[in-house]
């Protein structure tokens, strides 16, 4: 399974929206500038996260959008799956013979654990790992 733009972006701004939780309503377009992203992209992305009720839209000159759950309530999993349908890394498994299927269920359940176990709080606390903190260096 390999997860397009639309995933990602998804992600973005569900995580932009769940820094700023709780403060009111996030703008697209500062979104888009923040992460350097197409603001009409995220007008199409942010669509189906309102019909699935994820976010809310609040309209007016200080409007935008907000999260229509605590963060810490949607999974990574259930945006990609608004976003990018099925999580399957091949399709018709079920037509596949038992040993290969067997991996591809494997391999489903795996990615699937990893996404519904990530909450948008999760992402959006996450701190960048620098590999050099900690370490010393003397010349």
């Amino acid at each position: 399974m390999k997860i397009s733009t639309k995933g990602r972006y998804g992600l973005t701004i569900m995580m932009e929206l769940a820094k700023k939780h709780g403060e009111g309503p996030i703008s697209l377009k500062s979104i888009a500038q923040t992460n350097n992203l197409s603001e009409h992209y995220l007008e199409q992305l942010v669509a189906p996260l309102r019909n699935a009720g994820y976010v809310r839209s609040i309209r007016g000159a200080y409007g935008g959008y907000v999260l229509g759950d605590e963060p810490n309530k949607i999974t990574a999993g259930d945006i990609i799956r608004i976003l990018e349908g099925p999580i399957s890394p091949v399709e018709g498994i079920e037509d596949e013979e038992p040993a290969k299927k067997a991996l591809w269920m494997k391999i489903r359940d795996a990615v699937k654990d990893v996404l519904d176990s990530t909450t948008i709080e999760d992402l959006a606390n996450h701190q960048e790992d620098d590999s050099t903190d900690g370490y010393m260096f003397y010349i």
